[in-house]
């Protein structure tokens, strides 16, 4: 759950805007979701003219997306529905509002000029859009795991090449980001992403194998959209996070680790060669990392409440139980292992994380369909990493393929325990 905000006669005159001149230009992707409806609550609070917002795609939700385009002032709206072109354009009724459907659209959104594109379409589907705004040099605040875990070799690339900016939006690696404070990665001896272990962190193994969806769903602290909340409650979002921590930070996988803190107050930390540890803190509250995002490199004030350490009083860390956490483990050694199978593993689970919320599967065999999954790819033989995004998607599509004929035996046979 987000935490309440500070007073609302903070006043916001003694911040420095963004560049102090003209308005920082902005392109959200994934805009009707949850990051896309948390970044438009900062922006609602943020310096008059520090902002302005070009375009903003979503899905789907025509009607959420014509509100969003509306209330951010923004002058193109893309869905990626084809179907949904003309509820979009009724949506949005007299308003000054370019619309487009399609995947093609969203890409063209992408691509508008802007100071600082906005990634939180979720899963596989956010992997063309924001390569694309890679490709135009723009500064992307990543709020999409997905991209890096199915693509990550190309993506960086192509951020290399064109010169292109990544900020991290994610919670913990925007903690990292600011841990680590420019220093050098050689100098960096481990990072640490901390989970705080989800609606199951005390329950036995017999227990999370009974789990419904809705307990799943049921987050202790963060309020997030439902893909993102059952790898959260089953430890596979901590290690879809190393996977892009390893690309991001450039640092090797030897060097990563998960600790397990309930509070969600620490959001990562790092550990330097002369034994000095710095850590990120903040209450589990997107509208931190969104606004350091979205300031960056300045700040602008947020409504988050403030951090009272005295109140807390205590936080505890624990050591991640893979025994319980099997998708943790998979992860992990798809990391290790590398070439294709991170975007093995990425495509597996958004089939097999479906499937459980559909009801079809049982939360157990979330892990055990993508821990299939993998040793399938490896068994092929040929797991060279994608060259390119269009290598990526291809490995992403037979991998997704193959998840859904192997979730029609297993659910034909009766080998999986429904919830």
């Amino acid at each position: 759950m987000v935490a309440s905000g500070i007073s609302e006669q903070d006043s916001l005159k003694t911040v420095r805007t963004p560049r102090d001149s003209a308005p920082r230009r902005l392109v959200l992707l994934g805009a009707t979701g949850s990051i896309g409806r948390t970044t438009a609550d900062v922006l609602k609070h943020a310096p008059p003219g520090a902002f302005e917002t070009v375009a903003v795609a979503g899905g789907r939700d025509a009607a959420a997306l014509a509100r969003m385009a509306i209330e951010l002032g923004a002058g193109f709206a893309a869905i990626a529905d084809p179907t949904a072109y003309s509820a979009l354009k009724a949506a949005l009724g007299s308003a000054r509002v370019e619309a487009a459907a399609g995947p093609q659209a969203v890409i063209e959104a992408a691509s508008r000029a802007a100071d600082l594109v906005i990634a939180a379409i979720a899963g596989a589907a956010g992997v063309e859009p924001t390569h694309a705004a890679l490709e135009q040099g723009q500064t992307v605040a990543l709020a999409n795991k997905e991209c890096l875990v199915c693509a990550g070799g190309p993506f960086m690339r192509t951020a290399q090449r064109s010169g292109a900016r990544l900020l991290p939006m994610d919670s913990e690696h925007n903690a990292i980001f600011q841990a680590l404070g420019g220093a050098d990665i050689a100098s960096i001896e481990q990072m640490i992403l901390t989970a705080s272990g989800g609606p199951f962190r005390t329950w036995s193994a017999e227990q999370i194998k009974a789990a419904t969806p809705a307990q799943a769903l049921a987050h202790p602290n963060w309020s997030m959209g439902p893909k993102v909340t059952i790898d959260s409650a089953g430890l596979m979002n901590k290690g879809l996070e190393l996977i892009e921590a390893y690309h991001l930070f450039g640092v090797s996988a030897d060097r990563l680790d998960v600790l397990v803190h309930p509070q969600s107050i620490v959001h990562g930390l790092v550990t330097f060669a002369d034994g000095a540890v710095i850590a990120g803190l903040a209450n589990p509250d997107m509208r931190v990392p969104i606004a350091h995002c979205l300031a960056w490199p300045e700040r602008i004030v947020t409504k988050a409440a403030r951090l009272d350490l005295a109140k807390i009083g205590n936080l505890s860390f624990e050591r991640a139980d893979f025994a319980r956490f099997p998708a943790l483990m998979v992860a992990m050694d798809a990391l290790r292992t590398g070439g294709s199978l991170p975007t093995v593993l990425n495509a597996a689970n958004e089939i097999a994380v479906e499937a459980f919320l559909n009801k079809s599967i049982g939360f157990h065999d979330i892990a055990r369909i993508v821990a299939d999954i993998c040793e399938q790819a490896l068994g092929g033989g040929n797991c060279r990493e994608p060259e390119t995004i269009a290598e990526a998607l291809a490995v992403d599509h037979v991998a997704r393929e193959r998840t859904r004929r192997l979730l029609a035996w297993h659910v034909g046979s009766g080998m999986v325990t429904k919830s």
